[in-house]
């Protein structure tokens, strides 16, 4: 990155830790810079303070939180999908966030595009939550010659921090003759602080909450494989859903009418379509695998019944084999045929189990 920035006319900083980086990058996005970081989940727990400054101040940046097991130092360059919630409740207070899930080389470039013009078009803090095994997978990689930009609007004259409930204020820069006032306390349309003013904080933290859940069609993105008839839901992301889609392929082909729903975006979380693909006549249950002791899948079971959801975790600083999702989806149908390189590097059968 220190490199191919000043290829392109870029900035590169390397500051002291990761409180000063974002902070670093909510100073370069008042100047009028697109602006982002880099790290991965005891990084990401350092910049929790300033994500909220961000979320209240309006501020757009991206965060690449590449996710490894924990807690603490834990196993530092092993995977683990252990960060979802951090991503969402990191911070104190009332606030939304947009936070992306790629499961390739090709979308570790593509989202962080779209992240960009999200943070833009929102005012927002979006973040990329990739896992390790993303992080450090080797694939083949289009770079188009174009890419879609949006960049955010000026509006020198008007209120940088009002507007409806749900509406996106405009954002002038620091240098262009906009009296600016930016603080992380209770502030009004023109950003003077009104820390005692009940009805001013209540129609500020409604408005950071409403800008993005309103616009939720406009920002979620899924994937859908094989649902038409889906018996058997899985719901994944990130690295996990490659082994997930690989496991619903099989158990298509042993008859087992599964589906995947991969959630590219995770916040805003889609649970209005995850209701209805569970309200279906045919789906009977719903297997949630993750790298972690099972943390979306508490969001899952906000929006079906609990006795439909199934999690599959672990914890091992692993994958998740596609032999093992097989297993959860088939509850118990042996996996004569699939293997897994073993330890000692030759193939071993991989017995299946529900988990």
């Amino acid at each position: 990155m220190a490199w191919r920035m000043e290829e392109v006319g870029g900035v590169f900083i390397q500051m002291e830790d990761e409180i000063a980086s974002l902070g670093a990058v909510i100073g370069a996005s008042w100047a009028g810079t697109k602006a982002m970081t880099a790290t991965s989940g005891p990084g990401f727990s350092l910049m929790q303070e300033n994500i909220g400054y961000a979320a209240m101040t309006e501020t757009p940046c991206v965060i690449v939180d590449v996710q490894r097991a924990g807690p603490s130092t834990g196993q530092a360059t092993r995977p683990a999908q252990g960060d979802v919630m951090q991503a969402r409740w990191g911070s104190h207070g009332d606030y939304e966030v947009i936070a992306l899930a790629p499961w390739s080389v090709q979308e570790m470039f593509d989202l962080t595009v779209r992240a960009f013009n999200l943070a833009e078009r929102f005012r927002v803090p979006v973040i990329l939550l990739a896992d390790e095994l993303v992080g450090h997978l080797r694939e083949n990689l289009h770079v188009p010659e174009e890419v879609e930009v949006f960049d955010r609007e000026k509006g020198l004259d008007k209120p940088p921090f009002g507007g409806a409930e749900d509406e996106v204020p405009p954002m002038p820069s620091f240098g262009e003759g906009a009296k600016l006032l930016v603080t992380g306390s209770t502030h009004d349309e023109w950003g003077y602080r009104r820390t005692a003013c009940p009805v001013t904080h209540e129609r500020l933290v409604r408005r950071l909450s409403r800008k993005v859940l309103a616009h939720a069609e406009e920002i979620i993105e899924v994937e859908e494989y094989y649902l038409e008839d889906a018996e058997i839901l899985v719901v994944a992301y990130g690295f996990t859903a490659r082994s997930a889609l690989a496991a619903v392929q099989e158990a298509r082909r042993r008859g087992h009418k599964a589906g995947l729903l991969r959630l590219k975006t995770i916040w805003p979380f889609p649970g209005e379509l995850l209701g209805e693909l569970g309200s279906r006549a045919s789906c009977r249950r719903v297997v949630v695998p993750e790298m972690n002791l099972g943390q979306l899948v508490c969001e899952v079971e906000r929006y079906l019944p609990r006795e439909m959801v199934h999690p599959y975790n672990r914890v091992t600083g692993e994958a998740i084999p596609p032999g093992e999702i097989l297993g959860a989806i088939c509850e118990g149908d042996r996996r004569e045929g699939w293997r897994r390189r073993g330890d000692d590097g030759g193939d071993q059968a991989h017995g299946c189990g529900a988990g």
